[in-house]
């Protein structure tokens, strides 16, 4: 996938400078492409609380790469593996719903702790690298997998376009590249097949309509905005074929916690016979966990991301405040969906029912004993 005319990654080391990390900050997009830096674990920690990256694999590979820049400025100071957990023991809290954060930490912890201090900024920086590389053969593993139902969809329609729907942001920058619920779109497009997205806005952060909308026009893919409200009506007239979402954290038994309207999607879809997939990497797999609605915990974030909207002004970029100061808000972040409204899972090992039983057969050496 590209930006600006060029491959890219989400996450990278600055060329040059080793110890700089750099991100896109997904705030700016669409209006502005800015690249920051992070030059130490807080920075990387402020990244994900603000939002500067988001999508819950990105997530996980931007706090393995603090955990990394927390070893490097421990090293100086020669308390490197404090700082690593130091660093560990804040960065989990910046997100509790993506549970990608919580992986990817522990996982990078595992290694440490089996490193000496000498090696361990050496240790760390293979495995940030090694856990970005891997997520992109996960994207396009659940693109080769998704594929097929799309071609199913294209050849019934007989060359009409393929409409998916699609909910938030679940693509490249959610991801290193690729992307989850966009990688079989993007594989279906650079196969020819003709192919539509209608990309929910997804108030109140509108990462469909800013972040979405963005990565597919880069990309070639048609596509249009609508409101969260719409896609109920598209699907009752005909209009929708498919949807595919991606997932923040998803439980054993097949729910999942996505981006806060992904239930309605689901119903709405259920109601009217279209299909309703979920694309998740096995990252983001909870299998501690088996009740969503009981289990995953659903962060509730800050009001003025629903007073207040970001946009293009007459000066620049800027947010405007859309209701009456002092009017009270509620802000939940996720939502979660129960596997019965999901007709299946997409992941890089091939396509499940959203099920225990499903997902145990795709990845039997992480299914719980009973």
């Amino acid at each position: 996938m590209r930006a600006k005319g060029e491959a890219f990654r989400t996450i990278w080391q600055k060329p040059g400078d080793p110890l700089v990390v750099q991100i896109i900050d997904q705030r700016m997009l669409p209006h502005e492409y800015v690249v920051r830096d992070l030059r130490s674990w807080q920075d990387g920690a402020h990244a994900i609380s603000e939002m500067l990256v988001r999508g819950a694999p990105l997530i996980g590979a931007t706090a393995a790469w603090s955990l990394y820049l927390a070893a490097a400025a421990g090293r100086c100071a020669g308390n490197a593996q404090r700082e690593v957990q130091l660093a560990a023991d804040s960065l989990r809290k910046t997100r509790p719903t993506a549970v990608n954060l919580r992986w990817a930490i522990d996982r990078v912890l595992a290694v440490a702790r089996a490193s000496d201090e000498q090696h361990l900024v050496a240790t760390l920086e293979r495995e940030a690298s090694a856990i970005c590389d891997e997520d992109i053969e996960i994207s396009k593993g659940i693109g080769r997998h998704g594929l097929p139902l799309l071609e199913e969809i294209a050849l019934r329609k007989a060359g009409a376009p393929v409409q998916v729907l699609t909910h938030c942001n679940a693509g490249s920058l959610a991801t290193i590249n690729w992307g989850t619920a966009t990688a079989p779109i993007y594989f279906a497009h650079q196969k020819g097949i003709d192919i539509h997205v209608w990309v929910d806005e997804t108030r109140p952060r509108n990462q469909g309509s800013q972040l979405t909308a963005w990565e597919l026009a880069e990309n070639g893919v048609p596509h249009t905005v609508i409101v969260d409200n719409t896609g109920g009506h598209l699907m009752q007239h005909g209009m929708v074929d498919i949807c595919i979402t991606g997932t923040d954290r998803t439980t054993r038994s097949g729910d999942v916690a996505n981006k806060i309207g992904t239930y309605l999607k689901a119903l709405a879809a259920h109601d009217n016979n279209v299909p309703f997939y979920v694309a998740l990497p096995s990252t983001t797999i909870d299998w501690t966990i088996s009740d969503g609605i009981r289990d995953i915990p659903i962060e509730e974030r800050d009001p003025r991301e629903v007073s207040q909207v970001f946009g293009l002004t007459r000066e620049g970029t800027g947010t405007v405040q859309t209701i009456a100061s002092g009017t009270p808000v509620l802000n939940y972040a996720f939502d979660v969906t129960p596997a019965r409204l999901i007709t299946g899972l997409i992941t890089e090992c091939g396509i499940c029912e959203a099920s225990e039983s499903g997902l145990a057969r795709l990845f039997p050496e992480r299914a719980v004993r009973k």
